[in-house]
């Protein structure tokens, strides 16, 4: 079995080289290095350490990822005749993705891998940057950042800042999360003789063409709160400390029964904000609406039963159970094969829950219109359902015969199997009837309120104007809107 001993190089000059690395450097026939760039090379070289680069595996590929894995596969192949030594800047487990890889590799192949050491330019970092890691601190890799990754009340640690196109990068994921002046600090070959630190506004981080394969971006940690206003985190605190002892009154009264009249209200808020394709007031009613979840959630916090942490899990499993052809192996072609697969996860889930379901119950819908559409929808199932159309029309037409014939006995029940065929209708030409009289309610409103002005700008009351008149202005605001 072949050995692979990995030693790091450390964070910049020959002086902070452990003894026992500088020992084995000193000793190897050849070092494999993953590349020579790097200020403690050139000493070793001069000391006589032969080094063996695979610098030119650089040039050969447009991906870091298959850089690192044709090193890594050279690397196995060279240890099936041979033990070697091979180097890294900095310590191994630093941001050195060849060595995971060969973590990964060594597994199933018949090498031995054995890591000596080095030194961390992270260790190099806290001091020229005189920071404490214990109060938070995120080491993240510059090449793939992802701004959900993100916390901004930690120290904020960048690496792999290769170049300016990677900066660049940075800056941009960085620019959704932080103002675009906040400051920032380039960090550059760290405890050497050639450190640099340079403080710059953020929107300029990719301007310095000084960044190169020992740079680093730091980030301080956000003190001012105004800026972690856009974290949910926060804004979870914030809820919290509206329920609590010292918060408001209000809050601190309301339970799941008092808040459910409020959910439906900031509902329709936002239903009306969409038809008036209104994004500010959009943003401000979705806000209004998760706001309503946040306080359910803190509700159930406090009572024990559930957390905020609960109710995203509990949604994310179900997203992605229920898209196996998006997060598993059940390929579709179009929206309706989707919704096949949509229905035939719910079916199960249903299968496998149903000893623990109450039966049909209509008293946990916000009205009755929402009530008789999933209803509807959930019966049609078994298939207890129209077979076209038309019958629909017909039904509509039949209850509203019956409406008009019923004496003041059978005028609810006519009337409400009126209602419930117009729902049905609804259902069949895929319109909602909750969603659809609310649109219809915030027209007749506008409308209504033009007749208003107009009959005050005529110094008249709606009720001393004449028909013909409103039916004037009504038809006047109709030609309005188009």
């Amino acid at each position: 079995m072949g050995i692979i001993k990995v030693v790091g190089l450390g964070a910049g000059e020959l002086d902070q080289m452990p003894l026992g690395v500088y020992r084995t450097l000193k000793e190897a026939p050849t070092v494999r290095v993953r590349t020579l760039d790097h200020p403690v090379v050139k000493d070793l070289q001069h000391e006589g350490v032969t080094f063996e680069s695979y610098d030119e595996t650089y040039e050969q590929f447009d991906s870091f990822e298959a850089v690192y894995e044709t090193i890594v596969n050279d690397l196995i192949d060279r240890a099936q005749v041979e033990d070697l030594v091979y180097a890294v800047p900095g310590h191994p487990f630093v941001a050195e993705k060849t060595v995971q890889l060969l973590q990964d590799a060594t597994d199933h192949h018949q090498v031995k891998l054995d890591v000596v050491g080095g030194t961390s330019f992270l260790d190099q970092m806290y001091s020229s940057l005189r920071i404490d890691p214990i109060e938070g601190c995120q080491i993240l890799d510059g090449t793939v950042l992802k701004q959900e990754e993100i916390q901004m009340r930690h120290h904020l640690i960048i690496v792999q800042v290769y170049d300016s196109l990677i900066a660049s990068d940075v800056k941009l994921t960085l620019m959704d999360t932080y103002p675009d002046d906040y400051e920032v600090t380039i960090c550059t070959a760290a405890g050497t003789a050639e450190e640099k630190l340079t403080r710059v506004p953020l929107y300029e981080l990719d301007h310095q063409t000084e960044v190169n394969n020992l740079t680093a971006v730091y980030v301080p940690p956000v003190h001012d709160e105004k800026l972690l206003y856009g974290d949910i985190q926060y804004l979870k605190s914030v809820i919290a400390q509206l329920r609590s002892p010292e918060g408001c009154p209000w809050d601190r009264k309301q339970t799941h029964q008092s808040l459910k009249r409020f959910l439906l209200e900031e509902s329709y808020e936002v239903l009306e904000a969409i038809d008036q394709e209104d994004d500010e007031q959009l943003t401000e009613e979705l806000g209004d609406v998760l706001l309503q979840v946040l306080l359910h959630a803190q509700i159930g916090e406090e009572a024990g039963y559930f957390q905020f942490g609960d109710v995203i899990k509990t949604l994310t499993e179900k997203m992605i159970r229920r898209h196996p052809h998006v997060f598993g192996d059940k390929p579709v072609q179009s929206a309706e094969e989707v919704t096949s697969v949509w229905e035939e996860v719910k079916r199960k889930e249903k299968a496998e829950s149903e000893a623990l379901q109450p039966k049909r119950s209509i008293s946990s819908f916000p009205s009755m219109l929402a009530a008789a559409e999933t209803m509807q929808k959930d019966i049609a199932k078994t298939g207890f359902e129209y077979e076209a159309i038309e019958q629909v029309y017909d039904k509509v037409l039949e209850e509203l015969k019956e409406v008009r014939t019923a004496d003041a006995s059978e005028l609810e029940k006519e009337y409400g199997d009126l209602l419930l065929a117009v729902v049905s209708l609804g259902r069949f030409i895929k319109q909602s009837p909750e969603v659809a009289l609310h649109k219809a309610l915030t027209v007749f409103l506008t409308r209504f309120e033009y007749v208003e002005a107009q009959a005050e700008k005529a110094n008249m009351t709606i009720d001393h104007v004449n028909m013909t008149t409103l039916d004037a202005w009504w038809e006047e605001a109709k030609r309005l809107e188009r």
